[in-house]
Order: structure tokens, then C-alpha cells, then sequence
């Protein structure tokens, strides 16, 4: 299977926002409050935009409505259901939020099951994970240290990982099989290993550098360095000014990951990040070695899948970041990992059952209590990458309204993508977006990318001060992005002025010297694939 090469190229598209500014200018200086028109001159703005040829053929909603009161403003096609992709992100992290709550944290736990004489424990040492998709190879370490610590330097039984708070489902409803080994498909399981503070749970980082001389091979790291993942380094070292094709693959079923292509003498390292195939004996494997690093010797290898017997006591515990926190690199870096594994902690904590069904009712339940009607979209998964999700713009906005009015509602507003802001934490999938408009550090929202598939939807202040919310989602058009004309739109929004006494401020052409969030990676110049979320294409685009 063909995974992401490491080598990305940018392309630079040519913006709408000079368009936009204008109209929005006409729109807020010459037509007249009317009765029956809540947004004078907004709709002929709107619609000018929407009318690029890109959109042809391709089915497009669009809502925008005042935050406040909920009225409409704008609507073309808001009851359309459409596939959201990652917009999907709303609905799961506001329902984590009101359901799991702010300060809800995960525990990974070691326990030992049996006697202990002395340093020695007769019986199994247990590894319990939760859900944390934020464990380290660190956090492993610590744990192990602490086991160390308490005085055990041998286990006379199996160190047993207790993956038992979830079901044995690992890929979501129709996800993609040849993104199978992408990171951004990784498998999901209550115990996993992130190699980085991005928190990609369930996937190693890969490193490749070039020999000292062409023809030798190269070198290659992994992070964190393990043994449950085999490396058949077949690349080359070439010549410096030769073509750089690193490309990584896994085998389906298998952890053997193999690397093939060239790397030219003294080029950077090439990076990669691949999901492994079964995470809980990837976090095992880390913990195991973590283990003996500090002297603990486990007598009779790993089990995995077996849940911690009652009475175990227990020697360590980790606890994770609060999902008040959890919720930064979640949504601005679009962590599709993080959603799945939220769905199934959904389940768990509301309806006693960690699995995508039960997590996906309680969330349905909780739309109910917001005012939505879950019957008119179709949820199957937390993040999106399945395309079964169906959900219209008109139910995304009155998602959005709902929200502000929940006590959670700043800690997640603020960990929304901020359009402009350089910072990848803070802009997220916005970071490169609307840059030289009033929407720059402005409008705070959700992206959502697959092939044929573009959303943007969130909040935007206007010229008067006004708080809008809007959502804009596309489906089967066959350009290669529609990201600038979503972009037109933010920045309209936020230039807008029922008054006509505010001129929309920075609206004018957008600086274009910034990498355009449609960067095919190698995956897409070898199968045409485009319009990833852009920080799924490593490294980051966006």
C-alpha cells in the first residue's frame, strides 16, 4: 500500500477575496434595510461569490445566521444533507464536552494481580489504558520508573494489556482502505503510543537520512524507537542535486514498514508518520521495554486483550491532560484519532458500552437536548473521514447558535482554528487562511476536507461588531480545491455592515506568498487524490 511520500510541493491559486471586498463594500453602502431583508446587500455578495464555474455541478449549502437570535440571514441549500468530512468534528467535540465534560481526564494504570515476596510479584503485571491518545513513549517510561521505584524487579507471570474499555473495531464505517496505513486512519484502541506532541496516536515517526556517499543506504530512525515495527530499508543515497523519492509502506496486516526511493548526499531528513497495525501491542511493546530499561524483568512475555481481574492492586497511574485541553491539538490540528476514541469514551462513560454505535446514540441524545432533530443526519463515525456522514448546513449553524449558550462554550471556542494565526496551535487548519482580510484572526472555525469535499463553518464578527455563525459545505465538484472560495466568504462575512457607516476593514487581495492549503501530498500526485485536511498531509501544509 502506497503510503504519503515524504517530498510535498505547494501550488498558489489565485483568490476571490479582491472580489469579494468589493461586493461586500457595495453591499454595505447602497441598499436599504427592508422589512423582509435581515441582511441588506448580503445576499447579492453571497451569491456572486458562490457563482464561480468551480462550483458547477457540484452541490453546495450555505447558511449564515445571527449568533444570537439564531435568525437567518442567508441560506442557499441549508437543508441539503451533504457529506461533512471534518466539519463531522463539531458534533463530537461539543457533545464530549456537555457529555464527558471539560475536566474529564483518562488514566492509563499499571497493576500487578498476585503476591509479592520481596522484589519479586507472583502472578501477571497489568498495563490498563482508557482512551488516552496523548500517551508518550515518556509517559510509558514513567511508569515503568515508578514500578522500578516500589522496589519489583521481576514478574513471574505476563505483563497482560488490558484494551477491554473498547470493542475490537479498529477502522470506522467505510473508511478508505488505501488509507489503511495513512496516520490520519490509524487504528483506534483505549491503549496507544504517540511518537510527537501533535499526539498522532497509533503511528511511529520515520526519519530518513542520507548515507555520507551515494550508493549507501540510508539511515532510519524511529520515533519512538521500538521493535514491534520491522524497517526494510531499501532506499539509496544519491548524488546531491539528484530527484528525492523517499516514499514509506506498510504491509496490510503487518508491521513491517518498508522504505524505497532515493535521498540525495546531505539533503534534510526525509519524514514520515505510518500507523501501525494493532496499537495496543504497540504500547505494550513500548511499555515492555520500558520495563527493562529500568531493571523489571517480566518472566513470561505479553498477552494482549485480557481485562485486569478484580482485586488487582495497582502501582502507577497516569493521568492524561483534561479534554478542556485535549480539545487544542484535536481541533486545530483536525486529529482524527482523537474524535474516534471521544465517541467510543461517549459510549462508554454514557451508555456502558465503548463502541462506535453506543457513543454515536448518546451523542444523537444529546443533539436532541440542543434542539436538533438526529433523525435528518446520519453520523457513523467522530471525525468525518467516513463518507455514510451526512449533515446539512442549516443543522451545523443551529449547532453553532446552541453552543453559545453552554457553559463550556469559551474553552471550546478558543480551541477552534483561527483564521491567520500563525501560530499551528492557535490558527490550526486556518493558519494560512484569509490572511490580509477582517477575517484574519478573526473568524474562529472548522475546516473539512476529503477528494470532492470542502467545508468551512464556524464564527465570524462583522463590521458592526455583530456575531455571525455560518457554515459552507460542497460536495462533488471536480476542481482541484475550493478552499479561496470558502475563504471569500469568511472574509465577507466579516467585512459585512448592515449600517453602511463601517467601511470593511483589510479587505482587499490576500497575501498569496503563504503555502495554499490544497498541497497535493505524494499519495495525491500518484493516485489524483486532493483536498486532504491539510494537516493531514505531514509536514503540515497549513
Amino acid at each position: 500500500m502506497r503510503m504519503p511520500t515524504i517530498h510535498r510541493r505547494f501550488r498558489h491559486r489565485a483568490l476571490l477575496w479582491a472580489v469579494a471586498a468589493s461586493l461586500a463594500l457595495t453591499a454595505t453602502s447602497g441598499a436599504p434595510a427592508g422589512a423582509d431583508s435581515p441582511a441588506p446587500g448580503l445576499s447579492q455578495t453571497l451569491d456572486h461569490i458562490l457563482s464561480d464555474t468551480r462550483l458547477d455541478g457540484a452541490q453546495v449549502g450555505v447558511v449564515v445566521s445571527d449568533a444570537e437570535t439564531g435568525q437567518t440571514l442567508y441560506q442557499r441549500n441549508g437543508g441539503g444533507r451533504l457529506v461533512p468530512a471534518s466539519s463531522t468534528k463539531l458534533l463530537t467535540s461539543t457533545a464530549a464536552m456537555a457529555l464527558l465534560g471539560p475536566d474529564y481526564r483518562y488514566s492509563t494504570d499499571v497493576l500487578a494481580d498476585g503476591s509479592r515476596h520481596g522484589s519479586v510479584v507472583q502472578g501477571d503485571l497489568y498495563l490498563r489504558g482508557t482512551g488516552d491518545p496523548t500517551m508518550l513513549a515518556e509517559d510509558y517510561d514513567r511508569l515503568a520508573a515508578t514500578v522500578a521505584a516500589s522496589g519489583i524487579r521481576r514478574i513471574t507471570g505476563r505483563l497482560v494489556a488490558d484494551d477491554t474499555r473498547f470493542d475490537s473495531s479498529r477502522l470506522g464505517a467505510s473508511w478508505a482502505s488505501d488509507d489503511e496505513s495513512a496516520y490520519y486512519s490509524s487504528q483506534i484502541s483505549p491503549l496507544t503510543v504517540a511518537p510527537d506532541t501533535d499526539y498522532d496516536a497509533g503511528t511511529v515517526l520515520l526519519s530518513v537520512t542520507p548515507g555520507s556517499a551515494p550508493g549507501d543506504a540510508p539511515r532510519v530512525k524511529v520515533t519512538p524507537s521500538n521493535d514491534y515495527v520491522h524497517i526494510d530499508n531499501r532506499a539509496t543515497t544519491v548524488a546531491a542535486g539528484g530527484s528525492r523519492t523517499i516514499t514509506v509502506d506498510r504491509t496490510h496486516g503487518s508491521n513491517t514498514i518498508v522504505v524505497s526511493g532515493k535521498i540525495p548526499v546531505e539533503s534534510t531528513p526525509a519524514t514520515s508518520w505510518t500507523s501501525v497495525w494493532e496499537p495496543t501491542g504497540y504500547a505494550a511493546a513500548v511499555f515492555a521495554d520500558a520495563l527493562a530499561a529500568h531493571g523489571v524483568k517480566v518472566t513470561r512475555g505479553t498477552v494482549l486483550g485480557k481485562a485486569v481481574p478484580q482485586g488487582a492492586s495497582t502501582l502507577a497511574s497516569h493521568p492524561s491532560m483534561p479534554l478542556k485541553d485535549l480539545l487544542t491539538p484535536f481541533l486545530k490540528l483536525s486529529n482524527n484519532n482523537h474524535a474516534e476514541v471521544l465517541v467510543k469514551t461517549i459510549g462508554y462513560e454514557v451508555k456502558g458500552s465503548g463502541t462506535w454505535s453506543a457513543g454515536l446514540s448518546a451523542i444523537s441524545d444529546h443533539l436532541r437536548t440542543l434542539g436538533l432533530d438526529p433523525s435528518d443526519l446520519r453520523q457513523m463515525d467522530g471525525s468525518g473521514l467516513s463518507r455514510m456522514d451526512v449533515v446539512s448546513t442549516e443543522q451545523f449553524t443551529e449547532l453553532l447558535v446552541a453552543a453559545r449558550h453552554q457553559p463550556w462554550f469559551e474553552e471550546w471556542y478558543d480551541a477552534l482554528p483561527i483564521a491567520c494565526v500563525s501560530d499551528r496551535m492557535t490558527g490550526g487548519t486556518l493558519r494560512s487562511r484569509m490572511c490580509g482580510t477582517s477575517a484574519a484572526g478573526n473568524l474562529h472555525g472548522k475546516t473539512g476536507s476529503l477528494t470532492g469535499v470542502s467545508g468551512l463553518s464556524g464564527y465570524v464578527t462583522d463590521a458592526d461588531g455583530r456575531k455571525l455563525v455560518f457554515s459552507f459545505v460542497s460536495n462533488n465538484y471536480v476542481a482541484s480545491s475550493v478552499k479561496d472560495i470558502e475563504d471569500a466568504v469568511g472574509a465577507a462575512l466579516a467585512g459585512y455592515s448592515v449600517k453602511g457607516a463601517q467601511q470593511p476593514q483589510g479587505t482587499g487581495t490576500a497575501r498569496s506568498d503563504r503555502p495554499s492549503t490544497d498541497a497535493p501530498t505524494a499519495r495525491d500526485e500518484h493516485s489524483g487524490r486532493t483536498d486532504l485536511e491539510c494537516s493531514w498531509t505531514k509536514p503540515v501544509s497549513c
